[in-house]
């Protein structure tokens, strides 16, 4: 099975990739990298399970914006079967949306969160940890802040 790739990089628009194939950059250009191997996502789900035993859902809050947040994602989801859990991406593109989605998910039983690593995360961290919180959600972060801020559990390396 090929590893899905976590390159820290705005997705092309526009056909950039087309245009890239072949001659140099093409204005597609990878701008960095993630500061983990993509690998490390399926361990947070690992970790939500561990912890939470009985979860047999989980929302994946995560930045479709990035190559990083559809590969995080592909990780966790290769991971998820052999767990015994379900799971469902959850974009974190905005305030409202993730409301909607961590309460949608807090009907749900048996649920928890798993949080990506990506700059929106980071911006919504206070309203995430809030939201597990309140609705008793038993969730993952990618970053120590997170716990520093109130969240439950975080694992990087």
């Amino acid at each position: 099975m090929r590893k899905p790739s976590c390159l820290n990089a705005p997705r092309p628009k526009d056909g950039a990739s087309e245009r890239s194939k072949g001659r140099g950059h093409g204005g597609a250009n990878a701008t960095g990298f993630i500061q983990f191997e993509c690998s490390l996502s399926g361990k947070w789900l690992e970790l939500l399970k561990e912890i939470a035993p009985g979860v047999t859902r989980a929302a994946v809050l995560r930045d479709t914006v990035t190559t990083a947040g559809v590969g995080q994602f592909a990780v966790i989801q290769s991971v998820a079967s052999s767990i015994g859990l379900d799971v469902r991406p959850v974009n974190v593109r905005d305030a409202g949306e993730i409301e909607r989605a961590v309460t949608a998910t807090a009907g749900l039983t048996n649920a928890g969160l798993v949080v990506t690593a990506s700059a929106s995360s980071l911006v919504h961290s206070a309203l995430i940890i809030t939201l597990a919180e309140r609705h008793k959600l038993p969730a993952v972060y990618p970053r120590r802040s997170f716990v520093a801020a109130g969240g439950l559990i975080s694992y990087r390396i």
